[in-house]
């Protein structure tokens, strides 16, 4: 049953409870959008240039679409300002796990008409899996100097806190507890300690990632000027620790990071807790 305050079950329109991603799917077309409409911010349908309410139905020549396929725990909304864009300004996938929680598979909100950055492909123009089949150095360098974080092709439109509110409330409507992630990036990691997620693995791995840019840490020392994303000023901000990381100045590679939030709770972790003071 839900627990946030003035939240209630999610039902179909039979008033039978739903309790998972999969339940949802064995219902028709038309109700899968009424359901999964309740993630997505009205900011978003402004942006479409959609009326709320319409269940991201087409409008001109915006699109959203909710794919989720009958039977299967898992979905996807996709939205894109022109149908026939490749690009989209809004995807989210979410999956049941076999333990009765929900999985934040991928979040992406892009603001497209802002310029775009190829760090997702490599320098031939094909996909590199989030760099991890080859990276674009001359445009990861212009994204990292336009303020963006490894593996943003654009900037995002500051939403993701609206689209957060939205999924607690889901998740809860579901009576699950708790929420799953695994952040691709340290500065995603972050960013999810302050909605107030905390670690399965990988705490002290963030822990021994702020001793080691510290002065005199491992990490510090390693920022020597010998590739754009290794300057000394880099320690002191997420943005350039992040991109340092990319970059490959650990011993490891980035991996095996894994959160979770459980629901209306915040953990306060704060494994970065000098930022505020050195990144003002």
């Amino acid at each position: 049953m839900a627990k946030l305050p003035g939240n209630e079950q999610l039902t179909d329109l039979r008033g039978n409870a739903l309790f998972s991603l999969r339940d949802i799917s064995f219902l028709d077309a038309v109700e899968k959008k009424r359901i999964y409409s309740r993630l997505i911010p009205d900011r978003l349908y402004h942006v479409l240039g959609i009326r709320p309410g319409t269940f991201g139905e087409a409008e001109g020549n915006a699109k959203i679409e909710f794919i989720a396929p009958r039977g299967l725990g898992l979905m996807r909304i996709e939205a894109r300002i022109n149908s026939a864009d490749k690009e989209r300004v809004f995807f989210l996938e979410l999956a049941d796990t076999q333990y009765r929680q929900m999985e934040l598979s991928f979040c992406i909100i892009n603001d497209l008409s802002a310029p775009r950055y190829n760090v997702d492909k490599d320098e031939s123009g094909e996909d590199n899996c989030f760099a991890s089949t080859g990276r674009n150095i001359p445009e990861e360098i212009r994204a990292m100097e336009a303020g963006l974080f490894p593996n943003q092709t654009h900037r995002g439109l500051r939403m993701f806190r609206e689209v957060f509110t939205l999924l607690e409330l889901f998740v809860d409507g579901l009576g699950m507890e708790m929420i799953v992630a695994e952040p691709l990036t340290y500065d995603n990691a972050l960013r999810y300690e302050k909605y107030g997620f905390d670690y399965i693995t990988g705490k002290r791995l963030m822990q021994d990632i702020n001793d080691g840019f510290k002065p005199g840490g491992m990490l510090y020392a390693r920022l020597d000027n010998s590739t754009p994303f290794r300057r000394q000023e880099m320690a002191a901000t997420a943005l350039g620790r992040s991109w340092s990381i990319h970059d490959g100045i650990m011993d490891e590679p980035w991996d095996d990071v894994k959160i979770y939030k459980m629901i209306g709770r915040s953990a306060g972790v704060n494994t970065f807790p000098e930022r505020d003071r050195l990144e003002k």
